[in-house]
C-alpha cells in the first residue's frame, strides 16, 4: 500500500512539470520582408499567457545550423491579445543564405523544441 502511495505521489508531483511543456509558445506565422542589406521578421505567436508568472517573452531567428542571428525580446504578457504578431527589424543574415530558422521562448519553460523555418526570396 505504502508503494503504491509513493507511486501515486510521484505521479502528482510530476504533473506540474507537464503541464508547463504543454504552455510551449506556437509560431503561428512568420513574414520576412528584405530591408536593404537587413531583413525585417514580423513573428505571430499564440501562447496561454497567464501573467507576469508565465508568458511568451522572446522569439530568435537562427540560421539552419542553429547560429542566433538576431533575438526579439518580448517585454510583457499578452493575456488578452493572442495570437499577437511583433517584429524586428536589422536583421543581418549572411550573404547567400536562403532559409533561416524561427524559434520562440517562454518565461517558465525556455525555448521551444519546434522551429519554424522562413525561405527568404
Amino acid at each position: 500500500m505504502k508503494k503504491h502511495l509513493l507511486m501515486i505521489l510521484a505521479t502528482l508531483m510530476a504533473l506540474p512539470a507537464l503541464t508547463a511543456l504543454a504552455d510551449a509558445p506556437k509560431i503561428e506565422a512568420v513574414t520576412a520582408i528584405p530591408s536593404g542589406a537587413a531583413w525585417r521578421f514580423d513573428v505571430t505567436l499564440s501562447h496561454p499567457d497567464t501573467g507576469w508568472d508565465h508568458y511568451a517573452d522572446g522569439w530568435r531567428v537562427l540560421d539552419m545550423q542553429g547560429n542566433a542571428l538576431a533575438l526579439r525580446v518580448l517585454a510583457h504578457p499578452h493575456e488578452q491579445e493572442q495570437p499577437f504578431t511583433r517584429s524586428l527589424s536589422g536583421v543581418l543574415v549572411p550573404a547567400g543564405t536562403t532559409q533561416v530558422q524561427i524559434q520562440a521562448r517562454c518565461l517558465i519553460d525556455g525555448w521551444g523544441e519546434d522551429l519554424f523555418v522562413v525561405d527568404l526570396k
